[in-house]
């Protein structure tokens, strides 16, 4: 099998993603899995000429079988490298090697892929893997978020990126509430209650610290959000880390404050956050459910419709959801491809997203033109 991705659009990332995920899967019986990172600017025939000399070591395996593998991959990778007449602009990443299962049967695959940015190293590496983090770091988002929802019982630190947010910590404060101890006094017992949400608060704070303050350079910005007294608390109160609090960029009063909450101090910051996948992604499929109320000739949903539409190129936006069968994506994102449809791949982590998978089939459409 070859495949020759280039990594310029979304749904060409989906792909490229698709095949990270069974590199990362593949495992040499020895070391005979080869990976090369070519940068931009490099001369191809000095890489060429590189891999012929690896050849040449290769020859020196002890194991004929591994000696046979390293050096039929080599060929392979020499023999594709030959086709360009120069280095793509930003560079290739190339995988090579026998990737049977069974013993002593050879299936040598090769994975060609030319990113939308610049490969960032020079590499060649004879391993049981494949490397693979170089192009797992270009397709991370490169807008990161953190999340604080705070009330006076519980907090949830969350992280958001693209259209995936990772809950890291949940904490509780025991707050007692209402209720007091017989015999205090209503001063005292307030008194009390302080100390328990101004310690519970550092608590937040440190925990906090520990687990951004690390990431902090990569950390595009922070939104906290919680009841509006609570979370004020915090904030005036000065309880962050100073590298935390000058990158607040949203404040947001929501109701809860579990994972529940933080799905919801997304919602609340999309405007906010609308340069992050989740927020494109929620906005468009708010889009399609006005349209469906409004306009519904100008919507279409369900595989037979949206694919009938996309068949007559009428199709402005598509969007799947990545619960669908891999096949299935593949074979609308391809059809998408020839009429220059706008494609997107939702996840279901928040409430459209799991509306388009439960609702919808896992497939909807904005068109260009009515049909009817």
């Amino acid at each position: 099998m070859f495949s020759n991705i280039s990594l310029s659009m979304d749904k060409a990332k989906y792909k490229v993603r698709k095949i990270l995920e069974a590199l990362k899967k593949c495992r040499g019986r020895h070391t005979e899995l080869v990976t090369v990172y070519v940068p931009p600017a490099t001369d191809l025939n000095q890489i060429i000429n590189q891999l012929m000399q690896e050849q040449g070591t290769a020859s020196n395996i002890k194991s004929s079988s591994t000696r046979k593998n390293v050096v039929d991959a080599l060929e392979k990778i020499i023999q594709h490298l030959r086709m360009y007449k120069k280095t793509p602009p930003h560079g290739i990443a190339v995988f090579c090697g026998n990737v049977s299962e069974r013993e002593g049967v050879q299936d040598i695959e090769i994975w060609a892929i030319e990113p939308s940015e610049p490969v960032p190293i020079k590499l060649y590496r004879c391993d049981q893997t494949f490397v693979t983090e170089p192009l797992e770091n270009i397709l991370a988002p490169k807008n990161i978020y953190g999340l604080i929802a705070i009330d006076n019982k519980d907090a949830t630190l969350g992280m958001l990126r693209g259209d995936r947010y990772d809950i890291l910590d949940r904490l509780s404060s025991g707050y007692s509430g209402k209720h007091r101890a017989g015999g205090q006094s209503a001063k005292r017992f307030e008194r009390l209650l302080n100390e328990e949400s101004h310690r519970f608060k550092e608590r937040v704070a440190e925990h906090a610290a520990n687990l951004f303050l690390p990431k902090i350079k990569d950390i595009t910005g922070f939104v906290v959000g919680g009841p509006a007294a609570t979370k004020n608390d915090f904030l005036e109160g000065n309880y962050l880390h100073y590298e935390i609090q000058k990158k607040i960029i949203a404040i947001k009063d929501i109701t809860y404050t579990d994972e529940s909450g933080i799905r919801e101090l997304v919602n609340a910051s999309s405007e906010d956050l609308k340069d992050v996948e989740i927020a494109q992604h929620r906005k468009l499929l708010q889009d399609f459910m006005k349209h469906l109320v409004k306009d519904p000739d100008m919507v279409a949903y369900g595989p037979a419709d949206v694919e009938r539409a996309l068949g007559l190129n009428a199709v402005e936006v598509l969007l799947l959801s990545e619960k669908l069968d891999e096949a299935k994506i593949d074979a609308l994102l391809e059809k998408a491809e020839l009429g220059n449809t706008k494609a997107e791949i939702v996840g279901d982590e928040f409430e459209e997203g799991n509306q388009l998978w439960v609702a919808f089939g896992g497939v909807a459409a904005i068109m260009r033109y009515k049909l009817s």
